[in-house]
């Protein structure tokens, strides 16, 4: 996991300290209104509508699209998308991802539309940009809404412009692990000024003025604090971008040349954040299956990560009522392989050395961890301590890193 980039706090004080001058701490205050508009310069869109939280943003855009019926989307995302669907009322219709970016298939995509399909919400996986031009045809030719998931894809341009502002609308997280956070929330950004106006009433009650209920929203407002926050960080995304690339480049020449482990690097020529360390881990070449790599990591107090494990189509609340659950058989194997390990502007490099030894002293005696692990269950440790983790006789490098 990656830690919170927070901007010097003297520079969020002088935000912050504004609104408490102003004893204005909510309900669409001086700070979020210049946060909406600076995002909106930055991203290179008409609107950006900012909200508690980046679900309950997904969740406006459903209700102001008026979405029913049934709506496709990646099972390798977050499951918060399937689950605000579901809890719209929406069924979700999860999709294969390509293999080599881990997004969403347009071909396989195509082949799920069927009469009661409303939309389909693809995923910016780690923020590498989805094949906008033929998922916007598919739709066009469908008649149907296309929207995105862009929570990792803050800072990223694609086709020479932002990531923002392809189809209906595009959902960026502000959580405190993403490359701008501003504690907690959301921002959906479009250059449909309609669409705009119903999720600005949609995120506070419906109200379009006083005692006036247009329709039934709910209170999704940003706060003047969190506000503060994301214009701190904001003024400095350039050198956290900067931060990140040093960080990612650096992961990808230590791990160089490690057999059965795979570095995902942006596509030539392609506009990354850099946000996210993003291996694979083939078992049957490394010597280790992946869990087993999670299981040592954690062992020396490294928060890797598997990650939209076991996929959303086989998660408890999207199984189907009968049957097993559709075959994706790309998420599948991804789900098995990915490893997500500590990256982000706060990581310190001696702290990515450190981790890169761990995993290349793992990848030589693989074969031994592997029958170790087996031999004390550690492989089945979810819950367990990291403490309680490593084999007899596993010696433990110190990172010094808690991601």
């Amino acid at each position: 996991m990656n830690r919170p980039i927070t901007a010097p706090r003297a520079a969020y004080d002088r935000y912050f300290d504004t609104a408490w001058d102003r004893a204005w701490f909510s309900n669409g205050g001086p700070l979020v209104s210049e946060f909406e508009k600076r995002l909106s310069a930055y991203l290179e869109v008409e609107h950006a509508v900012v909200v508690c939280n980046a679900t309950l943003g997904l969740s406006l855009l459903i209700q102001a699209l008026e979405l029913t019926g049934e709506v496709i989307l990646p099972s390798y995302t977050f499951i918060s998308s399937a689950n605000v669907l579901k809890a719209a009322g929406v069924k979700p219709v999860h999709c294969d991802i390509r293999s080599a970016d881990m997004n969403i298939d347009p071909e396989a995509c195509a082949a799920l539309i069927t009469p009661r399909t409303s939309a389909v919400v693809a995923t910016h996986i780690w923020g590498a940009p989805c094949d906008t031009s033929a998922l916007q045809a598919i739709c066009d030719d469908a008649g149907i809404a296309l929207v995105y998931d862009a929570a990792h894809a803050f800072g990223v341009r694609h086709q020479g412009r932002p990531i923002g502002g392809f189809g209906r609308a595009e959902v960026f997280s502000l959580h405190a692990t993403k490359v701008l956070q501003a504690f907690e929330g959301g921002v959906v950004t479009t250059d449909d000024g309609a669409l705009a106006d119903r999720l600005r009433l949609l995120r506070n009650f419906g109200f379009s003025g006083v005692d006036r209920v247009e329709i039934a929203g709910v209170n999704a407002k940003m706060s003047e604090s969190h506000a503060a926050m994301g214009l701190a960080n904001l003024d400095m995304i350039g050198e956290t971008l900067a931060a990140n690339r040093r960080r990612h480049e650096l992961y990808a020449d230590e791990l160089a040349g490690i057999a059965g482990l795979r570095f995902h690097q942006p596509a030539p020529g392609a506009s990354s954040n850099h946000h996210y360390a993003v291996a694979e881990i083939d078992a049957d070449i490394f010597g280790l299956d992946r869990d087993g790599v999670v299981d040592l990591l954690f062992a020396e107090n490294v928060l890797a990560r598997r990650y939209f494990y076991p996929g959303g189509h086989r998660s408890i609340p999207h199984l189907p009522e009968s049957g097993a659950p559709a075959a994706l058989p790309v998420t599948e194997m991804v789900c098995e392989r990915v490893l997500v390990l500590p990256a982000g502007a706060a990581i310190a490099l001696e702290d990515v050395r450190a981790i890169c030894g761990l995993i290349r002293s793992i990848a030589a005696h693989a074969p031994e961890l592997a029958a170790r692990l087996s031999d004390t269950g550690a492989s089945r440790r979810r819950s367990a301590r990291p403490d309680q983790v490593a084999p007899p006789g596993f010696s433990k490098p110190r990172t010094g890193s808690k991601p």
